[in-house]
Parts: C-alpha cells; structure tokens; sequence
C-alpha cells in the first residue's frame, strides 16, 4: 500500500512539474514579440474612440458642418426601388464610423499583452470625456452624441469583458 501510495505521489508530482514547465515557457513566450519586428501597428494603444469625439467637437466649433445644427445636414441621398428617399446627415454618418470602430476595437481587446491594458483605460478616458461633456456642455447634450457616448461605452465595457475572456481561454490551454 505504501509502494502504491508513493507511485501515485510521484505521478501528481510529475504532472505538477510538467505543467509548472509549461506555464514558465507560455509566460516567456509572452514576454517576446510575435513576430520578432518589435512592437508595430499591432501594439499602438490607442483608443479609436477618440476620433468620433474629435469629429463631433470639430462640428461643434463649426469646423465641419457649420455647428450642431450641420448635424442634420443631408450629406448623402438615395432614391430607393419603392420610391421612398432615403437620405443620410452628418450626425448619422458620426454613428455609423463610430460603430465600425467598436468593431474594431472590439477585435482590439482580443489581444493580448502589456499595452492592451494601457488601451482600456485610455478608452475608460475617452468614455468618461464623452460623459463630462455630455453633462457640462449645452450643445453636445444631442441624440447623436448619446449614441455616440453610449458606443463608447460599450467599447469600454466590451473590451474589458473581451479581454478577461481571452486571458481566461489563454491560461486554460494546456490544463
């Protein structure tokens, strides 16, 4: 009994060993660049969201647009097969290069590595900026910049959440 109870001592020893071995190489691993150029576009954090909230006080001081008032400026107008015209402002414009680039930040947070966490909170700054001027500013208190501060929100929050996952799967491999 006892020559059986140090067998299997010595095998959960040796699966500790094997994995402790694995998860040293996986962190040295991580410490290298990928592809050995260093750090390149790929590590650049910084948050996307930044060029929405630059674009609308570009139209806010009346650089783009004319003011908030060029928000509803048609920049674009289809006639449709039932007859229908269908157009699209500025302000909607704003949103729809705003959500393109939730996706893309989105696929961002599933990297992993030390700048990722300097990109999350750079884009928490972004998401608070957005929520200071949308309470203390009278003319962004819009509907096209709630939505946009609400997709910067979602940036924040669907990174972090991106991000956790991604470590978790990370760290499971192999156990």
């Amino acid at each position: 009994r006892t020559a059986s109870d140090l067998y299997w001592m010595s095998r959960y020893l040796e699966r500790a060993e094997n994995l402790a071995r694995m998860l040293d190489v996986s962190y040295s691993l991580s410490l290298m660049p990928q592809d050995g150029r260093g750090a390149g576009l790929d590590e650049l954090a910084m948050p996307l969201m930044i060029v929405p909230l630059i674009a609308y006080n570009l139209v806010l001081i009346g650089l783009i647009g004319g003011g908030v008032a060029g928000l509803g400026s048609t920049i674009t107008s289809l006639s449709m097969m039932s007859g229908a015209t269908w157009t699209m402002s500025l302000g909607d414009l704003l949103i729809v290069v705003s959500l393109v680039l939730l996706f893309i930040e989105v696929l961002k947070a599933t990297r992993t590595g030390s700048w990722s966490v300097i990109d999350h909170m750079l884009s928490m700054f972004v998401f608070v900026a957005f929520l200071v001027e949308f309470l203390l500013v009278r003319d962004a208190a819009t509907q096209v910049f709630f939505i946009l501060m609400v997709i910067a929100f979602v940036d924040v929050i669907a990174g972090f959440s991106v991000s956790i996952r991604s470590a978790g799967r990370d760290v499971s491999i192999g156990l």
